[in-house]
C-alpha cells in the first residue's frame, strides 16, 4: 500500500513538473481606464515616483514600509525602493524611459520575498474628453516559477492591483 502511495505521489509531482515545462517563458499583466482628463493632468502621477502614494495600491499595503527616493525627482533615472512587511516585500523601482505625456517605462526589480526583474509600461492615449491609461508589466518566468504559476495564476494576482490602482488614479486625476 505504501509503495502505491509513493508511485501515485512521483507520478503526480512528475505530472506537474512535466506540465510546468510547458508554461510560457514570459509574463504579461495588463489592464486599462479611461479617465476624463487630458494625458498632461495624468501624467505627473506616473512620471514623478513620490507620487506613487496618492494612487498606488500597494501603498496601502503598508503604509509603515520603509521609502527611498534616488535620482532626479522626476523623469529617466527618478528611483523609488522600498522594504515592507510580507505584503509588499523589498525592492526598487527606476524609470527607464519617458516620452511627456504619452510614456513612463520603470524598470521593477523585487527583491523580497523572491527575485524578479519587470517592465512596468503605462501609456496614456488621448480618445476625446478621456484619456485611456493602461498599466502593463510584463517578464521573465524561470523554471521555479513556472512551477508556481501551475498553482498560481499572475494575472489573476496582479490584475486586481492594477484594476484598483487605475481606479485610485482615476479619482485623483479627475478632481
Amino acid at each position: 500500500m505504501v509503495k502505491a502511495i509513493a508511485i501515485v505521489v512521483v507520478v503526480l509531482l512528475a505530472g506537474i513538473l512535466i506540465f510546468a515545462a510547458t508554461k510560457p517563458d514570459t509574463f504579461r499583466v495588463e489592464r486599462a481606464i479611461s479617465i476624463k482628463a487630458p494625458p498632461e493632468r495624468i501624467f505627473p502621477f506616473l512620471n514623478d515616483l513620490h507620487n506613487f502614494g496618492a494612487w498606488s495600491p500597494y501603498e496601502k499595503k503598508d503604509p509603515a514600509m520603509k521609502r527611498t527616493f534616488s535620482g532626479p525627482a522626476s523623469g529617466k533615472g527618478a528611483v523609488y525602493e522600498w522594504d515592507g512587511d510580507k505584503n509588499v516585500g523589498k525592492g526598487r523601482m527606476e524609470i527607464s524611459d519617458t516620452a511627456p505625456p504619452s510614456n513612463v517605462t520603470i524598470k521593477l526589480d523585487f527583491v523580497k520575498p523572491f527575485e524578479a526583474h519587470n517592465i512596468v509600461v503605462f501609456t496614456l492615449a488621448p480618445k476625446g474628453d478621456f484619456t485611456e491609461v493602461t498599466w502593463a508589466m510584463q517578464g521573465p518566468v524561470p523554471y521555479v516559477a513556472k512551477i508556481v504559476h501551475v498553482f498560481l495564476d499572475m494575472d489573476s494576482m496582479v490584475g486586481k492591483d492594477f484594476e484598483s490602482g487605475l481606479a485610485n488614479l482615476k479619482a485623483i486625476s479627475e478632481k
